[in-house]
């Protein structure tokens, strides 16, 4: 029944004996340290935590010899070439007064950070679309007046010298409506169906490609055991194309872009936890986003490029919110990455 319980438990545990070698971990801490059991028991902490950027060993767990428990919050381990955030506890067991074996609990703080990112970053683009569709329509309502009186006006007028300045009302006036109903976003209901994700990644490939300066090097990187998804295809195709085109547009006339796929386990989004969710990477080695603009780039109307209507990376993340998805970005100078979340199991989805 133990057993059981810490098999099941979110938090990773660790048990060591006196020697501070491993003797049980339980799967959350597997998934922490990227490792399986068999791999890791019997290994000691310190061969474990070598490469941890902390005072683990050279000031905390000594002090456990002395029979005191310890915390210490937000150490950063480097397991596999990826850092993570934990607190961890340490609490040393007794057998006869003496200290036989070291129970280590650590819980991954930078998981919970990211899902609070996560909840502002979907309440503000709500806010955000909410206020862009009300502005959006309030605008269109006056526009088609405007339209209909100066369609109105060029049938009355004769001289061709005047029509000129109607014609250009009326291009203008649907110029604008176009921006209207770009940034009411998509108005259709999704048609999902059973599909291969690399599909989809090699439809935008193949329309990039044919787009791109031939100084643009595009390359993928697939899993090719990830299953199929249950999505609108063309909604997808939309997505992934914008912020595949934003990246040939970042990396101007040469630069390498790379689409890459994975499975990411356990996931969470909007509140839910996915077991399975696809990730797509999106990568480009151009001049980054500047840092000011980082929180606002899913924002309608934000851009850093003057001939830009910064639409396309508001659209993109509608539509991957349709699908529960969610798409986040890390940039700097030569390495910026639009990842996107796509849930592989949506009736497994845990609250």
């Amino acid at each position: 029944m133990h057993k059981k319980i810490l098999d099941h438990l979110n938090e990773a545990i660790l048990l060591f004996d006196k020697d501070l070698r491993l003797t049980y971990i339980n799967p959350a801490g597997e998934m922490l340290l990227a490792d399986s059991a068999k791999h890791l028991l019997g290994q000691t902490a310190h061969k474990l935590f070598k490469t941890a950027h902390n005072t683990l060993f050279n000031d905390l767990l000594p002090r456990l010899y002395l029979l005191e428990p310890l915390v210490d919050r937000e150490l950063i381990l480097e397991r596999l070439s990826q850092s993570i955030t934990v607190n961890l506890s340490a609490t040393p067991l007794l057998e006869d007064g003496k200290l036989s074996e070291i129970l280590i609990e650590l819980q991954q703080v930078d998981r919970h950070l990211r899902i609070t990112k996560e909840e502002q970053l979907l309440a503000q683009q709500n806010t955000s679309r909410m206020l862009v569709r009300g502005l959006a329509h309030e605008i269109k309502n006056p526009l088609g007046g405007l339209r209909g009186a100066a369609q109105l006006l060029d049938l009355e007028l004769q001289d061709p010298e005047l029509k000129e300045y109607t014609q250009i009302i009326i291009a203008e006036s649907d110029r604008l409506q176009d921006l209207m109903d770009k940034m009411l976003g998509p108005n259709k209901p999704a048609h999902k169906s059973q599909l291969n994700i690399h599909e989809v990644l090699e439809r935008v490939r193949h329309l990039v490609t044919v787009e791109a300066a031939h100084g643009i090097m595009l390359h993928t990187n697939y899993d090719p055991s990830i299953p199929e998804i249950f999505a609108d295809k063309n909604q997808l195709i939309q997505a992934i194309l914008n912020i595949v085109r934003n990246a040939v547009q970042a990396v101007q006339n040469h630069g390498v872009i790379t689409i890459k796929t994975r499975v990411q386990r356990h996931m969470t989004i909007g509140r839910k936890r996915y077991k399975l969710t696809v990730k797509i990477d999106i990568i480009d080695n151009g001049p980054g986003i500047k840092p000011e603009l980082m929180g606002q780039i899913f924002y309608p109307m934000i851009t850093g490029r003057a001939e830009g209507t910064g639409l396309g990376l508001s659209i993109a993340q509608s539509l991957i919110n349709q699908h529960n998805g969610l798409i986040e970005c890390e940039s700097e100078p030569g390495n910026t990455v639009f990842s996107i979340y796509l849930p592989l199991e949506t009736n497994h989805a845990n609250t």
